[in-house]
């Protein structure tokens, strides 16, 4: 019965991956596309963020900075060091049975993709951001939700994971943007705009 419930997700994930990767492609996404999941491209976004907390909220701005960081550091970890070498799953860039019909757009990268590394590490600083930052600024869940999906789907866009991959992913990063987030919110509270921002010292 299990045997049968996984080949079955994984017929789907397959059905999933040809329409995502080599159907529904066109001349614009593949210009775009590699650069959206580039994490080098998201650099600037990142360095105003070191800069704009700190700025804003002094020395629990640079508490904030830790927290993303370590979010990135648990979903990274979990995903490349833990469960990637335990599945063993090939990336379909180097399915040699997807030779001729894939539509790879970038180096294929490692030899494994489940689950996958830039799906969990975006959801994991996205939401670590909106659960910190949300009681500020409104906007900041649909929009890092929405940055961390596009981010994984480049990634089965582009050719180099299944779309199980990048689901997995995004929940692992969930879990630890979500856990980072909570333990922050409850050690370290952002003040309000206009409230002095300091370190609470009943910890």
């Amino acid at each position: 019965m299990l045997k049968d419930i996984l080949e079955a997700i994984l017929y789907y994930d397959h059905i999933a991956w040809y329409y995502l990767n080599y159907q529904w492609h066109n001349a614009f996404l593949d210009a775009i596309m590699p650069f959206v999941r580039n994490q080098w491209f998201w650099a600037p976004l990142y360095f105003f963020l070191l800069l704009a907390m700190p700025q804003r909220y002094r020395k629990l701005g640079w508490f904030w900075c830790l927290g993303f960081f370590i979010s990135f550091v648990i979903s990274d970890q979990i995903t490349a060091s833990l469960l990637k070498p335990y599945f063993e799953r090939l990336r379909p860039c180097n399915n040699p049975a997807l030779t001729g019909i894939i539509h790879t757009l970038v180096p294929c990268g490692g030899l494994y993709g489940f689950p996958s590394s830039h799906a969990a590490n975006h959801f994991s600083i996205g939401v670590f951001s909106a659960v910190t930052l949300s009681r500020h600024f409104k906007w900041v869940w649909p929009v890092a939700v929405l940055w961390a999906l596009l981010v994984s789907y480049a990634q089965v866009y582009v050719g180099v994971h299944y779309p199980l991959d990048v689901v997995c992913g995004g929940f692992i990063g969930l879990g630890a943007g979500m856990f980072t987030g909570k333990l922050f919110n409850r050690f370290f509270p952002l003040p309000p705009t206009n409230a002095p921002a300091v370190i609470p010292t009943d910890m």
